[in-house]
């Protein structure tokens, strides 16, 4: 299959760049994969649609400020203008675990300009990108597409550091001056779920952002249970499908933990035959993850433990745990998509044109009621 019949056109003016006045007050496109109906709801009517007994699992993990801006050693700047020139933007993807030097403070990420970043070089970073350097970094490795690997100098409190001089990643076509080096309240707050525990993400799992703790407790009352799992979204996020063919796509691997309270709500949920509604492809990519190690390692339970997964999800996968999505409207081409139309197609290779195309005709019909797309965007839920 080509990853070209995963593409649709987007008025530019639906990309959200804003979230809605109110959390929680957005749209949402129901999705019944099993006819293809389609009916346009509240995000608010969503206790409504899910069943006493559902098991629905978030993921709880938290944003970092991993947007960054660095001079190079022995570069000059002028540091007397609003915008310093010859800043390299760096965005952190994730911690590097080398087991051979466990204490180095290895990182990957990606830089912009690439070209002026080479192995070698040290990096500076400071408050708006001028005054005394905070955080110090050694490029020690480089990547395609701007990927590069940077080892951090040794510094009392990292963390700490990096929330004071880092900044919202916020996806490039949320458009913001990224020269002012600032964030807004709004983006601060907003591209946060009401949930997020661990941090860790260089991008927000956005299918959650929906959600506030009146809706949360509406669940709740309603009878449905509630599981939490992070998978601290990563650098796969990030870079856009590059091959032609979809037989040919490989993800980049993302850290997640399966906690013990949730392994045992997912072993009740499938011995009771009650159905998973998984808010996110990140979830969903999750819990189909463990669900194929489980079921590699020949065991019919599953239990908490920490990993990786690179897992993809397409056309022909057999969902194992999942019997609902809740999720935001995805670009075109994108793995994202890819997913939605694999679950949408309910895992039957035969039908694998009825799921894609079941998933683009309510994208047809969201672009046509002018549903709102991407992080900040309106959602679907398919069941």
């Amino acid at each position: 299959m080509l990853v070209s019949e995963y593409d649709f056109a987007l008025p530019e003016e639906l990309i959200a760049q804003h979230p809605p006045a109110e959390r929680g007050s957005s749209r949402m496109l129901v999705l019944d994969r099993a006819t293809g109906t389609l009916r346009d709801e509240r995000f608010g009517s969503l206790p409504n649609l899910l069943q006493p007994g559902d098991l629905l699992v978030l993921n709880d993990s938290r944003v970092m400020p991993a947007r960054l801006f660095a001079t190079r050693a022995g570069a000059r700047t002028q540091h007397n203008s609003p915008h310093p020139s010859g800043l390299i933007e760096v965005l952190l993807t994730e911690p590097v675990e080398d087991a051979a030097h466990p204490a180095e403070n290895l990182w990957r990420a990606l830089v912009r300009p690439a070209r002026k970043v080479q192995p070698g070089e040290t990096l500076l970073f400071s408050e708006r990108g001028c005054g005394e350097p905070l955080l110090r970094a050694e490029v020690v490795a480089s990547g395609p597409f701007g990927e590069r690997t940077l080892r951090f100098a040794p510094v009392e409190d990292f963390q700490a550091t990096l929330a004071r001089i880092g900044h919202m990643p916020l996806p490039p076509y949320i458009r913001r001056d990224r020269e002012l080096q600032t964030d807004s309240e709004e983006d601060c707050a907003r591209y946060q779920t009401v949930y997020s525990q661990q941090p860790g993400s260089a991008a927000a799992p956005t299918a959650g952002l929906h959600f506030t703790p009146q809706i949360l407790a509406a669940l709740a009352t309603r009878g449905v249970e509630i599981a939490t799992l992070t998978l601290h979204v990563g650098l796969g996020t990030f870079q856009p499908v590059r091959v032609e063919r979809v037989e040919e796509i490989r993800l980049h691997s993302e850290r997640y933990t399966l906690p013990a309270a949730t392994a045992e709500a997912l072993n009740r949920a499938v011995t009771d035959g009650r159905r998973i509604v998984a808010v996110g492809t990140t979830t969903t990519r999750t819990l189909e993850h463990i669900a194929a190690e489980a079921r590699l390692a020949g065991e019919d339970r599953l239990k908490a433990h920490s990993g990786s997964t690179s897992i993809f999800l397409a056309s022909g996968h057999r969902f194992r745990l999942v019997g609902g999505l809740l999720t935001n409207f995805h670009l075109p081409k994108s793995t994202l998509l890819m997913l939605v139309a694999a679950f949408a197609e309910a895992g039957d290779l035969e039908h694998s044109e009825q799921g894609r195309g079941m998933v683009l005709a309510a994208y047809a019909h969201a672009i046509r009621a002018g549903y709102r797309f991407y992080s900040y965007g309106d959602c679907m839920v398919v069941l």
